[in-house]
């Protein structure tokens, strides 16, 4: 049987209203993102049961959670759901591992338990079990929070923007440490953010959220990369490639990693030959020529075929949409360069992506 996600939701305010009917991924890591006010939140308060929707359906990987139609509605408490909060919310009183072991009580499990003690590894938090939260600083909080979700061995995790509440040191922090989990985690994790940053180190599926509406869902670099959405027109548009490194040129401090479609070149990377990464590559840094130049600084660039173009979205501003390989990329250039370029959906040209720019 195919495992997934179904969540169908009707949910109706004086002022705003939720209208939802989502298929979603039964692994890896579903952002919703959007503005404050389009629902991200309400969404994920209806799937963990702290808002009831009056007219709603929830499957998740097989079991049903919430039925309307047959008067079927458990509460969170019977949900096997872990929700971890802008705020770590940890008990004042009790260490961090009585914080890890208060609702282990409820489910009769211990802390000798395999699952625990890879949550603990996974988090790294070994060292600060004897502690009390009082002296743990926001990112360490945030993560004793996290493994407290996990070590319930949930079947889904719900994450509603977890890093909201720290400055961006702390996030930054904290961060490897959700890739980490990105990487590991056998279960969903549905997140909330309102991030790019987080978007893109983080989401395998997204959904754009607006006014309580589905904008669009789908996978990360697709999604990201439609002309018709209003991401793709902002300063921030990027796209994000999965790469894996090959090789390091010490002497020039650059590491080079391979796609499917060709190679870059990144500044130096601490990282061992091998490993799978993400990079993100801001539209605005991504240049196009009809040949390869001869005479550059620039040492990435790869050909390219021209998808679709949005000419004048703003500002003399256009859009352009390729395919490198098998990956899209987004471009922002001059409506004057489309036209000097006679640039057309089909075309075969380069891109030129400045090393420097690329972050990972």
């Amino acid at each position: 049987m195919t495992q997934h996600i179904i969540a169908q939701f009707q949910l109706n305010y004086s002022a705003f209203q939720l209208d939802v009917d989502l298929r979603l991924p039964s692994s890896g890591v579903t952002v919703l993102f959007g503005e404050s006010g389009s629902g991200k939140t309400t969404l994920l308060r209806c799937i963990a049961g702290l808002q009831h929707a009056p007219h709603g359906f929830l499957e998740i990987n097989g079991k049903v959670w919430q039925d309307s139609q047959k008067n079927l509605f458990l509460p969170t408490y019977q949900r096997a759901l872990g929700y971890v909060f802008q705020e770590a919310n940890l008990f004042a009183h009790l260490t961090v591992l009585g914080n890890l072991c208060y609702g282990l009580k409820r489910i009769g499990q211990n802390s000798n338990t395999e699952n625990f003690k890879q949550v603990i590894e996974l988090l790294g938090i070994e060292h600060l079990m004897t502690r009390m939260p009082e002296r743990l600083s926001g990112g360490e909080k945030q993560r004793v929070a996290i493994a407290r979700a996990l070590v319930l061995n949930p079947e889904i995790l719900l994450m509603d923007e977890p890093l909201a509440a720290l400055d961006a040191k702390r996030k930054q922090e904290i961060l490897p440490f959700l890739t980490r989990l990105h990487n590991e985690l056998k279960i969903p994790v549905l997140y909330v953010t309102h991030s790019q940053q987080e978007v893109a180190q983080l989401a395998d599926y997204l959904i754009l959220l607006d006014k309580g509406k589905v904008q669009a869902a789908g996978l990360l670099a697709e999604t990201l990369s439609r002309l018709d959405l209003p991401q793709a027109q902002e300063r921030e548009a990027s796209s994000v490639w999965q790469v894996t490194v090959v090789e390091h040129e010490d002497d020039y401090h650059l590491t080079r990693v391979a796609f499917a479609g060709g190679e870059l070149s990144l500044p130096a990377l601490d990282v061992e030959v091998g490993t799978v990464l993400r990079i993100q590559i801001h539209a605005r840094d991504v240049s196009i020529t009809l040949g390869i130049a001869t005479a550059t600084s620039i040492l990435n660039v790869l050909p390219a075929t021209i998808r679709e173009i949005i000419e004048n979205v703003g500002g003399g501003q256009s859009v352009v949409r390729l395919q490198v390989g098998s990956l899209p990329l987004l471009a922002h250039i001059t409506r004057k360069s489309v036209q000097l370029l006679n640039l057309q959906a089909g075309m075969a040209v380069y891109v030129q992506i400045k090393g420097t720019s690329i972050l990972n």
